[in-house]
């Protein structure tokens, strides 16, 4: 049985609601859902959250940028959801469970998912670049996405999972043209963060 950080929908929103990607330098967007996710968030079972669109599960979703480009994954047919197969995705992103702590909750959730599906070097460097949500759909319904751009100073970046998805370095340039071209290849929140890429893409001047 899992676990999973839920906000009632009601607290993490105002009257209305954000759809799509939003950056990070809009109306100070991140620490205003941070600073509620803190206050408002509590733990239930995912089934049950699954099922239950007067929740919001928490889900941090990360960039992982390189010297060589940004990682791209693809879906291999291995895994079980055939929706998925062979889908792009430019994020890495998971729930966060209470084995996450306390104490920077969102940040520990996210170096976990990373440490569970990547091999990076130890030196990575993270920063809350903006939010997602998706009310198109079922499952967009019931998550809710802090995005992260990780940089990291090697190309030294690995899939640990490699017989589920395989990852490759993409240079800014050709995932532009993939997007452009084949926007459909994506899964939906890859797909509406690469609306913005000029922005959450952009070479890398500090991180915190």
């Amino acid at each position: 049985m899992e676990f999973v950080q839920v906000v009632k929908r009601y607290d993490l929103f105002d009257l209305s609601f954000p759809h799509g990607f939003v950056p990070a330098d809009e109306d100070g967007v991140v620490s205003k859902y941070l600073d509620r996710i803190r206050r408002h968030g509590f733990f239930v079972e995912r089934r049950h959250a699954e099922l239950d669109s007067s929740l919001k599960q928490i889900i941090p979703y990360a960039l992982v940028c390189a010297p060589a480009g940004v990682l791209v994954l693809r879906r291999l047919r291995a895994q079980a959801e055939a929706r998925l197969h062979d889908k792009l995705s430019i994020g890495v992103g998971g729930h966060i469970n209470p084995i996450d702590g306390a104490t920077d909750i969102l940040e520990a959730g996210l170096a976990r998912e990373l440490d569970e599906e990547l091999h990076l070097p130890e030196t990575w460097t993270s920063k809350a670049i903006g939010i997602i949500n998706d009310e198109s759909n079922d499952v967009g319904s019931v998550h809710f996405g802090i995005v992260y751009r990780v940089d990291v100073p090697t190309d030294d970046v690995s899939v640990r999972e490699n017989d589920k998805m395989d990852g490759t370095l993409t240079d800014p340039s050709e995932l532009a043209r993939l997007h452009d071209t084949t926007p459909e290849r994506f899964e939906t929140w890859s797909e509406l963060i690469l609306r913005h890429r000029d922005a959450v893409l952009a070479p890398a001047t500090s991180n915190t």
